[in-house]
Order: C-alpha cells, then structure tokens, then sequence
C-alpha cells in the first residue's frame, strides 16, 4: 500500500508512522511525498528519524551499525536521500536515537540548509529566464500578449480557432514557467524558515 502525505516536523511524521503500525501497516519505502507499507500484524512500535547526507557509502553503513548497536534497525533511507528512518528494536537499546538535545535538533539544521540551498540553486535559473526575456511578467496583465502568432487576433472563424489552440499549449508551459519558479523558491525558504525556527526554539528551550 502506498499514501502521501507531507510533513513540516519530524515528530508529526514519526507518531503518523508509529500510528499506521497500530493499524498493522509496516512502514518499509519513502520515495518523494510517497510512502510504502505492508501489512502486519498491528505493533506498538517507535520510528525515529533523523536527516543526514553522506558523501561515501561506507560512512553511511558505519553510521547505521552505530545506531544499530544502540537498539535500533535502518528501515528505509540512502546515503543520499537525506532522511534516514530507524525502528526500534525488541532487544534492549537506548529510548531515543539522539543522545541530547542538541544531536537532536541538529536535524533541523541540516533540513534547513537543505531547503536553503534548493531555492538558491533555482535562482540563477529564474535570473537567466528573467534576463533572456523567456519570462516576461508584464504580459500577465494582458492576456492576449502571451499569444506570439502574428495577427493571431484579427483572425475569425476556423484559421482563428486552428491558430488559438495550436498556440495555447505553449502559452500553458511558458505561464507554468513563470510561475513554478518563484513559487518554488519561496516554498523552499519557506520550508527552510519553518526548520530553522524550529532549531533554534528546541536550543533557546531545550526541549524539542
């Protein structure tokens, strides 16, 4: 079974993981916004995640041996995917993966500058449309200015409607353009304000 579902907390994510385990799904795949379960006898189990990155595969499987000498399995993530999940479990172990308050909201840190780093590399790229003139947000206030056929508006009748809907899917992929660049970039910063925040309130308070 697959859901999607997206998550701006990581303790939001984990009770809906361990919630679903209730209901004898077992939480196997993450893929994007897409989670894949089997089906399993219910269990009261804890997932714990955390988000790391690693540049070799080696330093990836010594961090999960650490945490499986801790009391707790790898059950989804790669070296690369940046979200790591880990279940706990039967034989004696540690309550949490993070051994303070600090290791722990150090994931946030590491999520914010993810979401940082996105939306600065979309940047040079909505500059260079802006800059080339692929991307013009003038004509957003007329319409009709999107369409580049020649004349295209004192056509009538059939050579109207052929040149119209010729020309329309491309003034669709040029709008959608305009507009899922920015509205990237700011739901990134977006993401990354929402992280930081959340860092810096767990290490003001101590509680995360």
């Amino acid at each position: 079974m697959k859901k999607h579902k997206f998550f701006t907390t990581f303790e939001e994510e984990e009770n809906w993981l361990n919630d679903m385990a209730k209901q004898g799904y077992q939480f196997i795949k993450k893929k994007s916004f897409g989670y894949e379960f089997v089906s399993a006898p219910p269990e009261n189990q804890t997932i714990r995640i955390d988000y790391r990155s690693f540049n070799k595969q080696e330093d990836f499987e010594d961090y999960c041996a650490l945490f499986e000498d801790s009391g707790w399995e790898h059950i989804a993530g790669t070296k690369s995917s940046g979200y790591q999940y880990f279940k706990r479990t039967s034989h004696p172990g540690s309550e949490d993966i993070f051994s303070d308050v600090d290791s722990k909201a150090g994931r946030y840190k590491r999520l914010a500058d993810m979401w940082f780093m996105l939306a600065v590399c979309f940047l040079p790229i909505l500059a260079a449309l802006l800059t080339t003139n692929m991307i013009d947000y003038g004509q957003f206030l007329e319409p009709k200015s999107l369409y580049l056929t020649d004349g295209l508006w004192a056509l009538d009748g059939a050579a109207f409607w052929r040149a119209f809907l010729f020309e329309t899917p491309f003034v669709l992929f040029r709008s959608i353009t305009a507009i899922i660049f920015p509205a990237s970039i700011f739901l990134y910063l977006y993401f990354a304000f929402r992280a930081n925040k959340k860092y810096k309130n767990s290490q003001e308070n101590k509680i995360i």
